[in-house]
């Protein structure tokens, strides 16, 4: 398998997923990049700049790639279509979208401890009027009571259900380290920063083993790949007693070499990219 270039960290993530599945294709069908050059109607310096993220190839070139490597380009090139949305709103100067996780069900949250979600804010309420005889109150007192009444009743139920004071059980980031423990449905967007490791804990589910990270069974995991995903894979490899290197949710030199010792362990081909049987093997 060729020794890929780290991607850019400023690369957007459906970017950086459509360039991983370039990679892969190519990687598999065994071609150079002069042989894709002479293959296509793209010269090799451009398939090196599609492929290691400096350029957003274009849909012709993603559909001659899928024709002499014998692949289905259907899926590439929905892939494709997101990342040339991402690619110009990128460089129109719009805000990045949240990072989606690849291969995991929407509704499974990448579980990373959130943060505690913040109190309703303290509403003001009117104090009740004091009868003073020989006075009368305006028409629209009593309405504006009631309604200053009703909003920090609705206060009190919002405090009740959020419950800031108590402890979740996660931990935030900032400290070089965060938790794994308990998750809630609000999950924070992956961002990998130099030096940021995570704690696992493994424990057993009626589905298999899982640090509680993401319930992925079918993301593709190779060299460069980020993600909760690749902190729940680094924490079951740990667990296995294949040494990835520190859990910090990025897919490196050492990740991969422990994905290799795995899949030989388990007569799987040693590929060093966790997919669908590997994963099979880690969640057992």
């Amino acid at each position: 398998m060729s020794r890929w270039k780290g991607l850019p960290e400023t690369l957007d993530h459906r970017v950086r997923q459509l360039v991983v599945q370039l990679r892969r294709l190519k990687d598999h069908s065994g071609l150079s990049l002069a042989s894709l050059a002479a293959k296509t109607a793209y010269s090799k310096s451009s398939w090196e700049r599609y492929l290691n993220g400096k350029k957003l190839p274009p849909r012709e070139a993603v559909e001659a790639l899928a024709r002499v490597c014998g692949a289905d380009a259907t899926r590439l090139l929905v892939l494709h279509e997101v990342a040339a949305q991402a690619w110009g709103a990128e460089r129109a100067g719009q805000p990045r979208a949240p990072e989606a996780t690849e291969g995991v069900e929407a509704a499974a949250p990448a579980e990373d401890a959130p943060a505690t979600p913040a109190p309703a804010p303290a509403t003001s309420v009117a104090p009740a009027p004091v009868a003073v005889p020989g006075r009368s109150w305006p028409r629209g007192a009593p309405l504006a009571l009631i309604g200053g009444l009703v909003v920090a009743a609705v206060a009190a139920v919002v405090l009740l259900a959020v419950r800031p004071w108590q402890d979740d059980g996660g931990g935030g980031r900032g400290t070089g380290t965060a938790s794994a423990g308990r998750t809630t449905a609000a999950t924070p967007a992956f961002s990998h920063r130099v030096g940021e490791t995570f704690r696992c804990h493994v424990r057993r589910t009626a589905g298999g083993l899982t640090a509680d990270r993401s319930r992925s069974t079918t993301a593709i995991l190779s060299g460069g790949v980020t993600g909760w995903e690749v902190v729940e894979a680094q924490c079951l490899l740990n667990h296995r007693g294949y040494d990835p290197g520190p859990v910090d949710g990025i897919v490196g030199e050492h990740t991969m070499r422990a994905v290799k010792r795995l899949q030989a362990a388990a007569g799987l081909p040693t590929d060093g990219v966790v997919g669908p049987d590997t994963w099979k093997v880690l969640r057992r």
